[in-house]
């Protein structure tokens, strides 16, 4: 019975790591073929594994010297962070709003969130070209800060509400018998408790510009305006003249404003768990 039980154990652990290593594997192997293409000196004709490289930083100075990358960075780096902070900023305040007051049509929204998130951003692109062409903000970058902002908030409103819920209303009744107001309660009491749940709205919102390719190529036209993902698609896009130096060179850029706010937030999402805590 017991040789029983350690032989299964084992074959669980054993198909576990095979899984894992495999996807490993998946997820690594072009990680290493865009990252070593990125530092190869020389034209890069197709993307392929090769650990024959002789490591140089020129495809990184050409790609801000003779391209217009700095500018599509830029261009994503201001939609990206003004997206994070509004939309995480409503995305709290809805989700609060949600979990802690009864008011007219609060289930009725909710489910209409729910509608809304159903819909596809493919289904409503010729709506939001109309729109831009209505408003004249086609090459617009504010534009697509609110169609990113606005796509967001559906469903994050959702998780954060459901992230409010957690926290319990004995928390803000002793606060309000001790004669601390709405704000208070919510920016002292309730708001460092989901602090973790912050954090990933924030991570999720910041990293939402830098993906994107549909939307923005559709409503952006001009080469000054692109962001980051339609600017590297003219890199790949000619069969001609491929640049898969550039690419690859970009893509890594791509990865590092993503990374640095990771580790800058990631010790909220164990800190925030405690300090709200002590606070109330």
């Amino acid at each position: 019975m017991n040789h029983s039980i350690k032989t299964k154990r084992r074959l669980n652990h054993f198909l576990t790591y095979l899984y894992l290593v495999v996807l490993s594997i998946i997820i690594l192997y072009p990680l290493m073929i865009t990252i070593l293409s990125a530092f190869k000196s020389g034209n890069v004709v197709a993307f392929k594994l090769d650990m024959n490289v002789n490591f140089s930083l020129d495809n990184f100075v050409k790609l801000f010297t003779e391209t217009l990358y700095g500018t599509w960075y830029v261009n994503t780096l201001i939609v990206a962070f003004l997206t994070m902070i509004i939309q995480t900023s409503i995305v709290v305040l809805a989700g609060y709003a949600y979990s802690r007051y009864n008011f007219l049509a609060r289930k009725q929204s909710l489910v209409f969130f729910l509608i809304i998130q159903m819909v596809p951003t493919i289904a409503a692109l010729t709506a939001f070209f109309v729109m831009a062409l209505m408003l004249n903000a086609l090459n617009q970058n504010w534009f697509l800060i609110l169609l990113y902002v606005g796509g967001g908030i559906p469903m994050n409103a959702w998780l954060m509400k459901g992230y409010f819920d957690t926290v319990p209303m004995s928390l803000d009744e002793s606060a309000k018998l001790d004669g601390a107001g709405h704000f208070r309660r919510f920016w002292q009491i309730v708001l460092p408790l989901v602090r973790p749940m912050v954090a990933v709205q924030a991570l999720w919102a910041f990293m939402g510009p830098f993906g994107d390719y549909i939307l923005s190529s559709f409503l952006l036209r001009e080469k000054e305006v692109y962001t980051v993902a339609v600017g590297l698609r003219t890199f790949v896009s000619d069969l001609k003249n491929l640049q898969i130096a550039y690419f690859a060179a970009g893509a890594v850029l791509t990865a590092l404003p993503i990374c640095i706010l990771f580790f800058f937030l990631q010790k909220n999402f164990v800190s925030g768990l405690t300090s709200g805590g002590d606070k109330g």
